[in-house]
């Protein structure tokens, strides 16, 4: 994985974090008799902070904190705090997605404000094959040791919750994860239990598009015009993607076999080039780091069908040359497409003996 950088660092300084998560490492410190007086030093937190639910964090030095705390805790205690989650632990998150008359409209609910709970990392719908809905999970800064564990908990506790709104009989058709898989991989079964793959090229999470349809028995449409509501009041400044990226995006998966560039996507939204750079920075990302993440995304899904070919996929995304398609790939996901395809069709035909 690449270093923190200094955009990484600046999109840091924003408070965002809830204290849950951090409590939640204490309980168990302080429950299992794991030393943690010095998680805290130098990060200008305080265990008293961590104490008030009111109280927003900054991401790095949560972070931090996180980090020293696995250094002396169960190796795995993402899984283990994720999955006794509840709908009440998401607060008011939680209770908006209950007054939804649809698990799919409160799926929304959940990917348009989970910074009110706050979070290391949030799910983007993603590109997935016929009948079903896929979401990947992205950090919300870069911090290779404790990705695991961010990884474990944000897909449990959101499997928990999801299981909370429409019944314990939901089962994700998979989840993949990008890193090895850990010497407990038996747990991940035990938790999510649903097929797991690990070494994919995103953190994923892929249901039944059925399950959208499926009725809240909570729904409330006047409680749900007063919680949004008050969930749109408390959305920090800068915790999701603005408007401009939402903007590009919308357009680039539109266009990805014309290969747009920047100064075709500027023209649409009438704006130069220049001014395109400096909000898509302002919002912390570039137009190449967009360009690339749908690319791998929507590239990802492709392949796991057999009728196209890995010219065809490449032409899919924008390549006219498939080797100009096999050199981008492997830079970007450490595989050539062709042998992350006999992987992907490999694990699916597992999964249906």
């Amino acid at each position: 994985m690449r270093q923190p950088s200094d955009q990484d660092s600046a999109k840091s300084d924003i408070a965002l974090m809830s204290p849950n998560l951090l409590w939640g490492l204490l309980e168990t410190a302080d429950r299992i008799g794991a030393p943690s007086d010095d998680w805290f030093a130098g990060t200008g937190l305080s265990r008293a902070q961590v104490a008030d639910p009111g109280v927003r964090l900054p991401n790095r030095p949560t972070a931090i904190v996180i980090d020293r705390a696995l250094r002396v805790l169960p190796e795995t205690i993402g899984l283990d705090i994720g999955r006794n989650q509840h709908v009440g632990n998401f607060g008011l998150l939680g209770l908006a997605m209950t007054t939804a008359a649809t698990f799919g409209e409160a799926l929304q609910i959940g990917l348009r404000f989970t910074p009110v709970v706050g979070s290391l990392m949030r799910f983007v719908e993603s590109a997935s094959e016929s009948g079903t809905v896929a979401l990947a999970g992205q950090m919300t800064l870069t911090y290779p040791s404790i990705h695991r564990f961010v990884c474990e908990e944000f897909f449990s506790s959101c499997l928990a919750l999801a299981r909370g709104l429409v019944g314990e009989s939901l089962r994700p058709l998979r989840i993949e994860f990008s890193y090895p898989a850990p010497d407990y991989a038996s747990h991940y079964r035990d938790v999510f239990d649903c097929p797991v793959a690990f070494e994919q090229p995103q953190n994923r999470l892929v249901l039944d598009a059925q399950w959208l349809a499926a009725p809240l028995p909570t729904h409330n449409p006047i409680a749900s015009r007063q919680v949004l509501a008050l969930c749109e009041a408390q959305m920090p400044e800068g915790a999701v993607p603005g408007e401009v990226t939402a903007a590009v995006e919308r357009l680039l998966r539109a266009q990805l076999p014309q290969d747009p560039k920047l100064a075709g996507i500027a023209a649409q939204l009438h704006v130069s080039e220049r001014t395109l750079r400096r909000q898509l920075t302002g919002e912390g990302t570039s137009f190449h780091e967009i360009h690339d993440r749908l690319r791998i995304d929507h590239a990802y899904a492709l392949l796991r069908e057999r009728h196209l070919t890995i010219a065809s996929v490449g032409a899919a995304i924008g390549y006219k040359d498939p080797r100009d398609f096999r050199r981008a790939f492997k830079r970007l996901t450490g595989e050539t497409p062709r042998a992350l395809r006999e992987r992907l069709l490999a694990e699916i035909a597992r999964e249906r003996r």
